[in-house]
């Protein structure tokens, strides 16, 4: 999607640059470029941000499930003797 939209501002870039104006050539930009995409774009973005919001909640709720009630947390995730470590750690 990247590759058309940067194909889009290049036509509409080429098309402002041929106008009678620099007001001409700086509106059509924003007119037929800027603003359309940006819509559009933002439109095409709406169910990744959705996928990402799911994806916060459920590690919140994750998190807040370590806690225990009185306070301590779990301690289930550190690496013992027969978990080999993760040498980028």
């Amino acid at each position: 999607m990247v590759i058309v939209a940067i194909a889009w501002l290049y036509v509409v870039f080429m098309m402002s640059i041929t106008e009678q104006s620099a007001v001409a050539g700086v509106a059509t930009f924003l007119l037929y470029g800027i603003i359309p995409l940006t819509i559009v774009l933002y439109l095409m973005g709406t169910p990744q941000r959705k996928r990402n919001r799911q994806k916060m909640k459920k590690l919140t709720a994750e998190r807040k499930e370590e806690i225990n009630d009185d306070g301590s947390v779990k301690r289930e995730s550190e690496p013992t003797s027969e978990t080999p470590r993760d040498p980028r750690a």
